[in-house]
């Protein structure tokens, strides 16, 4: 089985983060910020891991720390589930709508961090969660992975379906990525190593 748990403890944040990439796609999620929960669910849904996410934040500053905090554990937790990478896709990649919307997100595993982010929020804000975090949750995700990670809204006009979109698409590019290659079982590179 390909799990990690990952524990951090800052002066900001105290966040405990279980993942496990081959399923079933349960979770068990509870930051404080009630959007981020909702798209958490959503890449365990559509990612098929399971996901068990506690944490505790300066709220009453506001959620940034929290889920820029969170991405960063999401993303360690990636990279230490994968371990050497030998055996898996590596790369992956889906198109999703979402009413109007419609995003597209591409994985590399390769090692180097990277993120492409284009995705147009017309609102400040959904609900009380500010769309300025998207980015900065994924770009966590990302650098503690050592991921390559292209988001791109082909289409949209509501915030909230971009955003979900978004996170369903990275769900789905994720899942393929991580998934084993029948076909290979070392480490996919020519360099020999990820």
């Amino acid at each position: 089985m390909r799990t990690a748990s990952i524990h951090r403890k800052t002066k900001e944040t105290d966040i405990t983060l279980d993942l496990g990439l081959d399923g079933p796609g349960r979770t068990k999620i509870k930051t404080g910020v009630g959007f981020l929960d909702h798209m958490l669910d959503l890449v365990a849904a559509h990612g098929a891991v399971k996901l068990t996410v506690a944490a505790r934040g300066d709220l009453h500053v506001d959620s940034h720390h929290t889920v820029e905090d969170v991405g960063i554990c999401l993303g360690q937790a990636i990279k230490e589930a994968l371990g050497d990478k030998a055996g898996i896709r590596r790369y992956g990649s889906a198109v999703v709508p979402m009413d109007e919307a419609l995003v597209v997100a591409a994985v590399d595993l390769g090692g180097r961090p990277h993120l492409s982010y284009e995705l147009e929020a017309r609102r400040r804000r959904i609900g009380d969660f500010e769309t300025e975090l998207v980015e900065e949750f994924f770009r966590a995700v990302v650098n503690a992975a050592g991921m390559n990670l292209h988001l791109r809204q082909l289409a949209g006009r509501n915030t909230h379906h971009i955003v979900e979109a978004a996170f369903k698409a990275f769900a789905r590019a994720l899942r393929e990525a991580v998934e084993a290659d029948p076909r290979s079982s070392g480490i996919p590179s020519t360099k020999g190593t990820l």
